[in-house]
């Protein structure tokens, strides 16, 4: 007898795991009329498992799933060229993005994609503009258990991760380098089977390369709408686990597996647009082509940045690679060309012909996939807007090392530090009385609670246990 044909209808919670339900493919049709039952309390479950304690929903309340047509996504079985025999069976992936609301269909108040529909809708109402986002990933491949693992390289226990290129540390004889051919080789049939699911998978894949870290791989994708970028980020990462699993191994995104090496990102990549289609970022004759309106922006993002840590990095160890010297975000500052700046002005590619105007854009560094991505945007054009309705002044440029300033320079560039710690985020959170207007109530407890509960939970683990534990979650 020939396996049932399943399709999930999934949304990805508080903790950034995506969660859902199965129903048969031939059924699809009803459940885009009426979805798939849903708890409230689901919304409460936390990324180690167990439902926080206590919570808003208690064990009352029903909602429903409903599916997005337009997320439909489908990875065939033969994607699998060379991967050998898979783990855990050779079906199609199959899953749609959906909404969580009320039984009526009225939007729940804990979705976090209709959390995103509004912070976009006040963008529009307030500056008329849309906003176009792409989220880029990092992620680690590690060997399932039971098979041979990769080839990798460490960095000397004490060390500074990463240094600035060149010359990072020598590996043995039988490990890659960073970002060379051969790491990128050592990992295939996998690389050509990722891309190929990717595109077939909608997500507009741009390039594979390996990074800094053991077995670390970057594949940036194309920017689209904001919600479908945030959707975008979802797929991404469940299609990456999906074609690691047939080949044997998983894909590890937690934003620290190994605290002696570099972490997994995710740079948020954004703009702002009229109706035309124009950036309102971009200004030719602005500092950097910073438009006034960029710089006010910029300025909100920055000077909500702490509390914008409790969205954007908010796990028990994504503190730990939001350090100096990692090449993430060791400063809350803005920069061109400088990735140790939590906000950067993205370069600008005139070889071959390249628009300026077209290319012009903001990288947020300063997030990981421990992060929803909806709540994750939602908060960052949320900050972003306060900064332009309180009409802050443009933040200075950093071109340097913030590490090398003094005193007198730290206070120039306004360059302050990310919380030390999710608890430290979360207490960041609280006393911004901005930010914490940004969410409903109801949404706002809910996510404190979850991410209390996760706090709690690890308070007793050393740093080494907490990175272990994180790198099977995410």
């Amino acid at each position: 007898m020939s396996a049932a044909e399943l399709v999930a209808l999934v949304c990805c919670d508080l903790g950034a795991i995506v969660r859902g339900r199965s129903v048969f493919l031939s059924e699809l049709d009803r459940q885009l009329e009426a979805g798939v039952g849903w708890v409230p309390a689901n919304q409460a479950l936390t990324p180690l498992g167990p439902v926080a304690e206590p919570n808003p929903f208690g064990s009352t309340g029903d909602l429903r799933l409903l599916p997005d047509p337009a997320t439909h996504v489908r990875v065939g079985p033969d994607l699998n060229e060379g991967a050998g025999a898979p783990i855990g069976g050779s079906g199609a992936l199959e899953f749609l993005l959906c909404d969580i609301v009320e039984t009526d269909g009225r939007p729940w108040a804990c979705c976090p994609r209709h959390f995103l529909r509004e912070a976009l809708m006040r963008l529009d109402d307030e500056l008329g503009a849309r906003v176009v986002a792409s989220f880029e990933h990092e992620f680690q491949l590690r060997a399932a258990p039971g098979r041979p693992a990769l080839a990798h390289h460490h960095t000397p226990a004490g060390a500074p991760a990463p240094p600035a290129p060149p010359g990072p540390p020598l590996a043995g004889p039988h490990s890659p380098l960073p970002f060379s051919l051969e790491a990128i080789r050592v990992a295939e049939p996998f690389a050509g089977n990722v891309m190929a699911a990717l595109v077939e998978a909608g997500v507009q894949p741009e390039r594979f390369f390996a990074e800094y870290a053991a077995n670390q791989f970057e594949i940036p994708v194309d920017v689209t709408d904001g919600l479908a970028s945030a959707d975008r980020s979802v797929v991404f990462r469940e299609v990456v686990r999906e074609i690691a699993r047939r080949q044997g191994l998983r894909a590890s995104f937690s934003p620290m597996l190994d605290l002696d090496d570099a972490g997994n990102g995710v740079h948020i990549h954004f703009n702002l647009r009229d109706g035309q289609g124009a950036s309102l970022l971009y200004d030719a004759a602005g500092p950097a082509c910073l438009s006034e309106l960029g710089g006010r922006f910029a300025a909100g993002i920055l000077r909500h940045a702490r509390a914008l840590n409790a969205f954007t990095a908010p796990s028990p160890v994504s503190a730990a690679r939001l350090q100096p010297h990692r090449w993430s975000a060791g400063a809350v500052c803005l920069g061109r060309q400088n990735r140790e700046a939590l906000l950067r002005i993205a370069p600008l590619v005139e070889l071959g012909g390249g628009d300026p105007a077209a290319q012009f854009h903001l990288e947020y560094r300063g997030a990981d996939a421990a992060a929803n991505p909806y709540l994750a945007l939602a908060a960052l054009l949320l900050a972003g807007l306060a900064g332009v309705r309180a009409e802050l002044p443009r933040p200075p440029l950093l071109e340097r090392d913030p590490a090398e300033l003094d005193a007198e320079e730290v206070e120039l560039y306004r360059v302050g530090a990310l919380p030390a710690s999710l608890e430290a985020a979360l207490g960041a959170l609280e006393e911004d009385e901005i930010a914490r207007a940004w969410m409903n109530p109801l949404l706002h407890e809910a996510y404190l609670s979850v991410k209390r509960a996760e706090v709690a939970a690890v308070s007793e683990w050393e740093p080494a246990e907490r990175c272990r534990r994180y790198a099977e979650i995410y």
